[in-house]
């Protein structure tokens, strides 16, 4: 079998490697000239993907610039991004410049399907429509379009692309079955759902649970702060009870390619319906509001020890949005290093994951030196294998945004 995957990135490249993996051939396309180079050199850019891995199936993987090679495919994963705009509505440029892409060479009997996350009814509304306009060719008819939404948490290895279930559904009935016999080559269990709509409002549905829960939490990290509740301590004690809770901490706000934009996929679609998601809406504002909670948080720790913002040499903890992966898409680290720059920080960084920031103009420092010179640490990402408990003692001011030094009793250790 032959399969072809659109966009290279945290999606793309992990699906290329498992279907070449069990012994399919995989044309891999994408745009950027860098990715495709990588790749035939068999240098992974994503961290779930060793190199040795990719290099061991290099020869089942054909990457190419163009579309062309799709053409002798017997089925097509469209992976690219859909972000935001800056005012946070859909931007799906990327899905319809593939989508024209693909169906220019699209062949009869071959099957397409999204994995790109987005609002209900993209796939039958926005993908459909140009396939079937550039290929003249009928979706349920002579092709198959289905959509399944991908589920990748980088650097998690409990639950992996065949491990994790794989919900598929299909424009027709004939769809979905294409769909399921393909996943089922690399995934261990299929969900099969009634349509596209269903799959899409499905994944959906898994980050707006989590955004509202943290959105919760944070909002209720902020009250217990004001009334000198360890919040912490809180939550641990409410996650000893063993059914009807579900653990979520506080943190310096959502990063990462999901949390901090499916939401607003819903809410700017739920519009077209006549209806206001005030509750998501609501989440989505919290959220985006911690990092600026946590600037105030480091000024107030610097004033209490008699220093202003402007001048203060602040030494930021990870950069990326979450442990142990360099991946900085939506990470509130870079807000807040933004907002403590704008207010006239001496800033500086740490985060053997990300070598530099070009936006910021900046590089990771060696820690050591960096530690001894700065007035406050500000941990915003908490890297497996550093000693957060000695870098406390250590610092003349550390500012614990993650939690990872509760139950430690250090002077001038300040904890969100």
């Amino acid at each position: 079998m032959s399969v072809g995957v659109i966009g290279l990135g945290y999606v793309g490249l992990p699906l290329a490697v498992a279907f070449a993996e069990a012994g399919e051939d995989v044309v891999a396309v994408d745009v950027d000239p860098r990715k495709i180079a990588a790749i035939r050199s068999g240098d992974s850019y994503v961290e779930d993907i060793s190199n040795e891995r990719l290099r061991a199936v290099l020869g089942k993987i054909h990457p190419s610039s163009n579309y062309q090679p799709l053409a002798r495919t017997d089925a097509a994963l469209i992976c690219v991004p859909t972000p935001l705009t800056p005012n946070r509505e859909p931007d799906l440029d990327a899905l319809r410049a593939a989508a024209r892409g693909l169906g220019q060479v699209l062949q009869r009997g071959q099957l397409v399907v999204l994995e790109s996350t987005t609002y209900p009814g993209t796939t039958r509304e926005c993908l459909v429509p140009l396939l079937e306009q550039e290929s003249e060719l009928s979706v349920g008819d002579d092709v198959n379009v289905a959509f399944s939404p991908e589920r990748v948490d980088p650097g998690r290895t409990d639950h992996t692309l065949r491990t994790t279930p794989k919900v598929v559904g299909g424009i027709t009935p004939a769809c979905t079955e294409r769909a399921a016999e393909l996943y089922g080559r690399v995934c261990d269990h299929i969900v099969r759902v009634s349509t596209p709509e269903a799959a899409e409002l499905t994944k959906l549905l898994e980050n707006i649970f989590r955004s509202v829960n943290i959105a919760l939490v944070n909002e209720l990290a902020i009250l217990a702060e004001r009334m000198g509740i360890d919040i912490w301590e809180v939550v641990d004690a409410a996650a000893t009870k063993p059914y009807g809770f579900m653990r979520f901490d506080p943190g310096p706000g959502m990063g990462g390619h999901c949390l901090p934009v499916d939401p607003f996929y819903l809410t700017w679609r739920a519009r077209e319906f006549q209806m206001s998601t005030e509750f998501i809406e609501l989440a989505g504002k919290i959220n985006q509001q911690m990092p600026y909670h946590c600037v105030e948080r480091v000024e107030h720790a610097l004033n209490d020890i008699a220093k202003p913002v402007r001048g203060s040499r602040i030494l930021v903890l990870g950069v990326s949005y979450k442990g142990g992966v360099g991946d900085i898409r939506e990470s509130p680290a870079i807000r807040i290093m933004e907002v403590l720059q704008s207010r006239g920080a001496d800033l500086s960084y740490h985060d053997p994951y990300v070598p530099s920031l070009p936006d910021l103009t900046l590089e990771s420092t060696t820690l050591a030196s960096a530690l001894d010179a700065a007035d406050a640490v500000v941990l915003v990402t908490a890297h497996p294998g550093l000693d957060y408990a000695e870098l406390a003692s250590r610092a003349a001011l550390f500012i614990d945004l993650r939690g990872v030094t509760r139950g430690l009793a250090i002077e001038n250790l300040v904890r969100l």
